[in-house]
């Protein structure tokens, strides 16, 4: 089973392999409404945890997506860059934003649990 972490800045990470897949919760696109442009990383760019990997743009705002992890682009949604609205048809899922050779596989224990997030979110109402 895949596991899915999250950020209390509302990133993902879903690890696959070496690899992870990064975008922003379902939450964070229901805040940011319909997302109209997003600015994906170079492949190849060496992101520390924490830098702005990308943005994504809604009619609303924009906002910065962080690296939830260090590591290298190893792949952009190029679906998203074409359609930026399936970020809120599918964030967790199609909208995906890009995937991250991961550095350092131990700063994923920094990273909140889909029930920790969950938990968080409630503090936030």
């Amino acid at each position: 089973m895949t596991e899915t972490r999250f950020t209390k800045d509302h990133e993902y990470v879903r690890v696959e392999g070496d690899a992870a897949v990064v975008g922003i919760s379902d939450h964070a696109q229901a805040q940011l409404g319909d997302v109209v442009f997003v600015e994906l990383p170079a492949v190849g760019a060496k992101f520390a945890k924490g830098d702005s990997a990308a943005v994504v743009e809604s009619v609303k705002a924009a906002s910065d997506v962080f690296a939830p992890v260090s590591g290298e682009v190893i792949e952009v949604n190029k679906a998203v860059d074409a359609q930026p609205g399936l970020i809120n048809e599918d964030a967790m899922g199609r909208g995906w934003i890009f995937k991250i050779r991961l550095a350092n596989a131990g700063e994923l224990a920094s990273l909140l649990s889909e029930t920790d997030y969950e938990a968080f979110l409630k503090t936030l109402a």
